[in-house]
């Protein structure tokens, strides 16, 4: 599958609640490392990831995933992702950020997904107090301290 059509697979299911269509196109042992939610690892919590997590706090999701890049093993794309919030004490009204999204593959599925996102914007634009914002940025600091690849960088 070409990479505009499956990061549109991919968009598509999350925009219509179908966690089903997300999942398979990750490998069996797929894991998704989602900025706001966390680590969800094979496909059946991948697709609860989707309809159970996503669609239980927001509505009316859009995303659009633009400039592709793939050497067959990695496909990034930068994106833009919104969706109306059904948390309680959110402000009403479109929440609206910008990422880049970083898939590992494997004989064409993804291995692994994860995401580098300005989470900023929409946070403030849901109208949280900020210690309910301060605690959601620990929780991907501390996600960003577990990786490998940051070991030599959090050293002191």
């Amino acid at each position: 599958m070409e990479a505009r059509e499956f990061l549109h697979a991919f968009t598509a299911g999350v925009e219509n609640r179908n966690g089903r269509a997300v999942a398979a196109l990750f490998t069996e042992d797929g894991v998704y490392h989602d900025v706001f939610y966390g680590t969800f690892a094979g496909r059946e919590r991948i697709a609860a990831l989707i309809d159970d997590w996503f669609h239980r706090d927001a509505a009316d999701f859009r995303w659009d995933m633009h400039a592709p890049l793939s050497d067959g093993r990695t496909l990034y794309a930068r994106y833009v992702f919104s969706y109306r919030s059904t948390l309680p004490g959110a402000e009403p009204g479109r929440v609206a950020f910008e990422g880049v999204a970083i898939m590992r593959l494997s004989d064409g599925k993804i291995a692994e997904y994860s995401e580098v996102a300005n989470t900023g914007p929409a946070l403030t634009r849901l109208g949280f107090a900020a210690e309910r914002i301060v605690k959601l940025l620990r929780r991907q600091d501390e996600e960003l301290r577990g990786r490998a690849e940051i070991a030599r960088h959090v050293t002191d």
